[in-house]
């Protein structure tokens, strides 16, 4: 198995990179939320995910161990491959998405394209004792209230040159420590707290 693979990328686009080692190219599929972190990268260390079927040869890069870990409970479900499980690791965070298995957040799961109302019970079903049990009991989940408000905060930062995943971990971390801030400004103040 292939578990990681270091060199230039040689191509970028926003569903797969293509990474030279030693020679070969590599082309290897990510979500939006790795290509965010290697976006601005010539050189990478990605870490892999080597997806064999009958008819193809796949292989999924992560930027971390967390979201390989994900991607790989996700396609453990029935009903969920390797191209939906990438389309939901680009639609959530994995913060979010292990919050929405925990906290049981059906609503959340079926805003990703592709999910719908039998396979987010299902992931939530066979996901969410294996993510408390592996350490994801620690995050606690974001309440429905502060959709809005973080995503405006969100875009806030964003248009501060934030980078959007230092953004939204800032944020997950202010409103992990204090549920109850109740406008935007605060909350953008908090997390520039958090970012500095």
């Amino acid at each position: 198995m292939i578990t990681y693979i270091k060199g230039n990328i040689t191509f970028k686009a926003p569903t797969y990179i293509v990474v030279e080692a030693n020679g070969v190219g590599y082309r290897v599929h990510i979500s939006l939320n790795t290509y965010s972190r290697v976006e601005k990268l010539e050189h990478v260390k990605i870490l892999t995910y080597f997806h064999v079927k009958e008819d193809s040869q796949t292989l999924y890069g992560f930027a971390d161990d967390d979201e390989r870990n994900l991607f790989v409970h996700l396609i453990s479900v029935s009903g969920v491959g390797p191209s939906t499980a990438q389309i939901v690791l680009s639609t959530m965070m994995p913060d979010e998405l292990r919050a929405a298995i925990i906290s049981e957040n059906e609503a959340a799961l079926k805003k990703v394209k592709g999910i719908g109302n039998k396979t987010a019970k299902q992931i939530i079903l066979d996901l969410k004792n294996k993510l408390i049990k592996s350490g994801g009991g620690v995050t606690v989940p974001i309440a429905a209230a502060n959709n809005t408000m973080r995503q405006d905060a969100l875009s806030a930062l964003m248009s501060l040159q934030v980078n959007k995943i230092q953004a939204q971990k800032a944020l997950n971390k202010v409103l992990q420590a204090d549920p109850g801030v109740s406008n935007v400004e605060d909350l953008i103040r908090l997390a520039l707290k958090q970012l500095s």
